[in-house]
């Protein structure tokens, strides 16, 4: 079947627009709760569990994805071999039980094989998240060493972000990681302070009493916890590795217009008040690579309008630190999504706005598995319209 006229020039624009300058498209492929990867079925079957990778890494291929960002630390697990953190459950069947291969090393060689970046994604402070209990985790989980270093919120379990020790620990994850492996980038997502508990505040109030640090209210208090982890994970990349990128995959709401003047236009939760992720300084700073907020609305959403988001996000991009965006096909088809996302696709008129935003200069999908099953021909909307050809990913 033709292709309208203006699918055609469309893509003919977006091939002149990046001619020259590498374009991010990419994917997650998520290990918790084995939403991507492994499948359940292939819980504890290696060979299976490789060859389910081979065929995802032939299809982002065919896709002419560039790059994927595979979680290896769920919960201070690992889907690879580490001295310092447990087997993920998520791989093995039970934490702490041994793999006879190393996912992550799979991974690198069969990715790179086509073409394809990993980027590693880590979780910072979740220790129990996905159906995983702390009565699950296994005997040499660094819980049981210095129960000191948690605290528990709502149902879950997390490493107390304004401890020092926390901090050392998740940097001596990101060391062993960049040391050991052939990866492109460290990957953050959302998870910084957990999103909040209805009627509960974070359990810290009694250590901010203890050492405020000279800040004047708790949430400051809060933000400089996480921009201290950042930053110290950002230096300790550089001093082994200065060509892997750190990059943030963020809520896609820094702050409200009507709380910051320079926030958007927007009235949904926030990452600077809520997540404690003060996502524009660490930009500012230069201290990642690149940020990927999650703009998982559509085009005219009232509370956080895709459309307002994607050019406010895009103004902030720089020379040191490039905006992609990540969007959410796994909406597509869904009865219970918005009319948008059940009426033509959404996810292509989201790519056509960004073919026309100055700072764009990637987008990255979640998950994957709605990829590989071709949701409303959107697969076949990226190779086709979208990425024609295979454009090397952006390095450092």
């Amino acid at each position: 079947m033709k292709r309208p006229i203006l699918t055609i020039l469309l893509a003919a624009l977006a091939t002149m627009m990046f001619a020259g300058q590498p374009y991010f498209r990419a994917t997650w492929v998520s290990t918790v709760a084995n939403i991507d990867f492994p499948t359940k079925a292939a819980i504890g079957n290696y060979d299976q569990q490789k060859q389910d990778m081979v065929a995802m890494l032939d299809s982002f291929q065919a896709m002419h994805l560039n790059a994927i960002v595979f979680q290896v630390r769920p919960t201070a697990d690992a889907l690879y071999a580490s001295e310092l953190e447990p087997w993920s459950a998520w791989l093995t069947g039970k934490q702490g039980e041994a793999a006879t291969y190393d996912p992550l090393e799979f991974v690198c060689q069969e990715a790179h094989k086509r073409g394809i970046d990993v980027h590693v994604w880590i979780n910072p402070y979740r220790v129990t998240g996905g159906g995983s209990k702390i009565e699950d985790l296994a005997s040499n989980h660094i819980y049981h060493k210095h129960p000191e270093w948690f605290l528990k919120y709502g149902t879950q379990w997390y490493f107390a972000p304004h401890l020092q020790e926390t901090r050392d620990f998740l940097c001596a994850v990101v060391a062993d990681l960049v040391t050991r492996y052939d990866i492109q980038a460290i990957h953050m997502d959302d998870y910084f302070y957990p999103y909040p508990v209805s009627g509960q505040d974070f359990p810290d109030a009694e250590a901010y009493a203890k050492d405020s640090r000279g800040f004047d209210n708790i949430g400051d208090w809060r933000r400089d916890n996480v921009n201290l982890a950042i930053e110290q994970v950002h230096n300790t990349i550089n001093s082994i590795k200065p060509h892997v990128q750190f990059g943030i995959s963020p809520f896609g709401i820094w702050r409200n217009k009507v709380n910051d003047p320079r926030g958007s236009e927007t009235n949904g939760l926030q990452n600077y008040d809520q997540l404690y992720a003060d996502i524009l300084l660490w930009m500012e700073k230069g201290w990642i690579d690149y940020v990927v907020p999650q703009l998982y609305w559509e085009i005219g959403k009232k509370v956080a309008d895709y459309e307002i988001l994607a050019h406010w996000w895009a103004q902030h991009a720089t020379d040191k630190c490039r905006v992609y965006i990540g969007m959410a096909p796994y909406h597509l088809g869904n009865p219970k999504a918005a009319a948008a996302w059940n009426e033509g696709n959404e996810i292509c008129r989201q790519l056509r706005l960004n073919r026309t935003i100055e700072g764009i200069t990637g987008e990255c999908y979640f998950p994957a598995n709605v990829l590989l099953k071709n949701h409303h021909n959107v697969a076949d909307s990226l190779k086709q319209v979208f990425y024609p050809t295979y454009v090397s990913a952006p390095r450092k």
